[in-house]
């Protein structure tokens, strides 16, 4: 595993699991929210994201965080491994509510997530193995040239983590 792509639901613990992968592997990790933003938190466009992203996958060794379904193709053609975690809603909205209780907004990104805990997001969770897990599905079905691997429980997370061997490498998170 050297160029791995996790996504999957808000709150999942795509991020914890890239933290976690970075630290046994020693590979840089990337937060697709920090790549989509710019310094004001603003949106790039559709084009200046995609030439982002290529450029993070040319490297030789990653993991890429978020979801974005739009620009996954990208994504998932050039990692070895794509780690889809296909939680249950009410998993993932404790996830939320942990991570803002955590982090408590003291770094930029907290900051930023917790003006998008709206209704919507919450919607969004409650329906996103209904709405959103299909197409997910399909894109990894069409475009993943490596190992699929879908973890459907915190359990099956940590018994995960545990099968990864550490290399001992430690890495910074990284914001391109």
């Amino acid at each position: 595993m050297r160029k791995i792509m996790i996504c999957g639901c808000g709150g999942s613990g795509k991020s914890e699991l890239a933290r976690q992968l970075s630290q046994r592997l020693g590979l840089p990790v990337t937060h697709l929210d920090t790549v989509f933003y710019d310094a004001d938190w603003k949106p790039l466009g559709q084009e200046a994201f995609s030439d982002r992203q290529r450029t993070l996958v040319a490297r030789p060794g990653w993991i890429i965080d978020g979801n974005y379904a739009s620009t996954m193709p990208i994504r998932l053609t050039a990692a070895d491994t794509v780690i889809f975690l296909d939680l249950p809603a009410l998993t993932c909205l404790w996830g939320i509510l942990q991570r803002r209780l955590q982090h408590r907004g003291d770094d930029e990104l907290s900051r930023h997530l917790r003006g998008r805990i709206t209704w919507g997001f919450i919607k969004y969770i409650l329906g996103y193995r209904r709405t959103m897990r299909p197409k997910v599905e399909t894109l990894i079905a069409e475009h993943a040239s490596g190992t699929a691997i879908t973890l459907r429980s915190r359990r099956e997370m940590r018994r995960f983590l545990r099968s990864v061997p550490s290399n001992g490498g430690h890495s910074d998170s990284a914001r391109a």
